[in-house]
């Protein structure tokens, strides 16, 4: 091997990185796309479900929340929610009156504002928690509490 590093020789490890990462970046997406369609069960989405993901969007939700690791951890993990608050036999209930009752107004404690919802909006909300909750997420959040 030579002693000096020539410019063909650098060029060579560029353009040859590039080409290898490149084709590994193509794998990726490859894979992803062929995995996901099994992960996140689309065949479930309802209208329901629709306008729930649009209010988690246009009140900026992920603004503080966190969705399967997505977003800020300024306020919980929400993608466990659904399970951890009762499933199918209480969790609207539980999170209607959540709603409903913010901001708590506890002296030390983050506020969550409310967003003067109304009750289908509440409604469209929990089905895309439910549906976000049945995703294959590789068991993440890692702990209960998110």
């Amino acid at each position: 091997m030579s002693e000096r590093f020539t410019k063909g020789m650098a060029r060579n490890i560029y353009y040859g990185g590039s080409v290898f990462f490149f084709l590994i970046f193509l794998a990726l997406t490859f894979h992803t796309t062929k995995e996901m369609p099994k992960r996140d069960h689309r065949q479930n989405i309802t209208e329901s479900v629709a306008r729930g993901k649009a209010l988690w969007e246009d009140n900026n939700c992920v603004g503080c929340h966190s969705l399967i690791g997505e977003g800020a951890y300024f306020a919980p993990e929400l993608v466990n929610v659904y399970n951890r608050r009762g499933g199918e036999e209480g969790f609207k209930a539980f999170f209607s009156g959540w709603m409903k009752a913010q901001p708590l107004n506890i002296p030390g404690r983050r506020q969550m504002p409310n967003f003067h919802l109304s009750d289908q909006e509440i409604d469209d909300l929990a089905e895309f928690l439910k549906w976000a909750s049945e995703m294959d997420t590789n068991n993440w959040p890692p702990n209960i509490e998110g």
